[in-house]
């Protein structure tokens, strides 16, 4: 007598409802994972752009900030751009980053080193998530200042940035 191999219904089905109960325990911490990676590359983000508007202000600022990444993207004859270019596209791993420089005019723009934009008395980072809890839970932003604050809702920060509600320093 001739045995045929393979599986009953019965074995298919139980071996997809385990598959599928396991699949439904992993992929809410798999989000979560990469909500949090996302989270940790925007504050990164927003450090190097702090970190870059300092060197605009020391080289081509005269002491003022640039007031976009499009000016922390161009660089300066004979030296490389202050930030690099996946950040000057304006979004990273799900987090949609803006640079806006306020206060008065220090040097017009065609005085600076790169030409690129006026240096301004103040800046404001911000790095927002698009849609709150699929790329990242919280907003964050920096000023002048390079203290870093997150709003816990994921709202937009604006300036001036202070403590208090659903913001929080995290530096």
């Amino acid at each position: 007598m001739q045995k045929n191999g393979g599986f009953t219904l019965v074995e298919l089905l139980v071996v997809i409802a385990v598959i599928t109960i396991v699949a439904a325990i992993a992929i809410p911490g798999l989000l979560q994972a990469r909500a949090s990676a996302n989270e940790a590359s925007a504050i990164a983000s927003v450090r190097a752009i702090n970190s870059a508007q300092s060197g605009f202000a020391a080289t081509c600022g005269s002491g003022g900030f640039a007031n976009s990444l499009t000016a922390l993207a161009t660089a300066p004859a004979g030296s490389p751009p202050f930030i690099s270019p996946d950040l000057a596209g304006g979004t990273k791993n799900g987090y949609t980053i803006t640079n806006a420089g306020g206060g008065a005019v220090v040097r017009p723009a065609v005085d600076t080193c790169n030409a690129s934009a006026d240096s301004m008395e103040t800046y404001l980072v911000s790095a927002t998530p698009p849609g709150t809890g699929i790329n990242g839970h919280r907003s964050f932003g920096s000023d002048q200042q390079g203290t870093i604050y997150q709003d816990s809702t994921g709202a937009l920060l604006t300036a001036p940035l202070t403590p208090g509600g659903n913001i929080s320093a995290i530096q």
